[in-house]
């Protein structure tokens, strides 16, 4: 329980994180923890081997993910 709750914290953190980064705002709790746990994944399959080990560097990957999911649901709906 305590795992899910610390995901869920960790996944709102990237994507709020990578929502002020990308467009200068944030995207509501919801759609950031959505955007924060798939950027997450995404951040920590393309950037593993590129970045060291440990938790700062998994969440900065985490971020990095988050990001580019958003950039890839703009070039999608056409925003920027």
């Amino acid at each position: 329980m305590v795992e899910l709750i610390v995901t869920l914290v960790i996944g709102c953190l990237t994507g709020w994180l990578a929502g002020k980064i990308f467009s200068g705002s944030g995207n509501g709790l919801i759609l950031n923890i959505i955007i924060g746990l798939v950027g997450s994944w995404v951040g920590n399959f393309t950037f593993n081997k590129l970045l060291p080990n440990g938790t700062i560097w998994h969440f900065v990957g985490s971020v990095l993910g988050a990001i580019l999911v958003l950039w890839i649901v703009s070039l999608i709906k056409g925003k920027k």
